[in-house]
């Protein structure tokens, strides 16, 4: 199944930008969850990817008619806006003003997180990733980043290292390749 056309978002887009709800709710069916996965990527927390999704959403409304198809891609203009509220919500001023009833609370409640081994376990694999990325030339580190950490697909990719799709295609190919083979030999040792 494959999702809508640039042809279709960029309609949809216009329609927006005329007050067209309906277009509205198609969009944000047709977007939203891989924007979601973006606002996820960015703030590692579920709640807060939920908020700035709705506020990137707000402004996709109120911006549709400044989207400009000769600039970029209907997706790629989303993904920038929902980048920029996450990267916003990330610096926003957290102030917890925790009164003893809620520490008391917080207090009680049982802690889920991983223990001290668990946590070894995950420090060492991320070295070993670390470690394997940094064989890596940089077209591939830069590739890989780009598509598993922030979310860009391989035309995303392509897009914004200015180079062709299967070239781009290949290298995030090949380097995961040769990521698999690193980790499991550093598993077989």
């Amino acid at each position: 199944m494959t999702g809508p056309t640039n042809e279709q978002l960029a309609d949809l887009l216009s329609r927006c930008s005329l007050a067209d709800q309906k277009a509205f709710a198609t969009l944000y069916e047709a977007s939203s969850a891989k924007l979601f996965a973006v606002a996820v990527r960015i703030t590692r927390r579920r709640d807060w990817a939920e908020e700035v999704l709705q506020e990137s959403f707000v402004k996709i409304w109120h911006h549709a008619g400044n989207y400009d198809a000769d600039k970029s891609a209907p997706m790629t203009w989303m993904t920038a806006i929902v980048r920029n509220r996450a990267l916003d919500w990330l610096r926003r001023p957290r102030e917890v003003q925790a009164s003893e009833d809620v520490d008391a609370l917080l207090a009680s409640v049982p802690d889920e997180g991983p223990g001290p081994e668990e946590l070894a376990t995950l420090a060492a694999q991320a070295g070993q990733l670390r470690e394997c990325m940094s064989q890596l030339g940089p077209d591939q580190q830069r590739s890989i980043t780009l598509a598993f950490f922030h979310g860009l697909s391989h035309g995303e990719l392509a897009e914004k290292m200015g180079r062709p799709l299967g070239t781009v295609k290949t290298w995030v190919r090949r380097g995961l390749d040769r990521l698999k083979q690193c980790l499991e030999g550093m598993q077989a040792k």
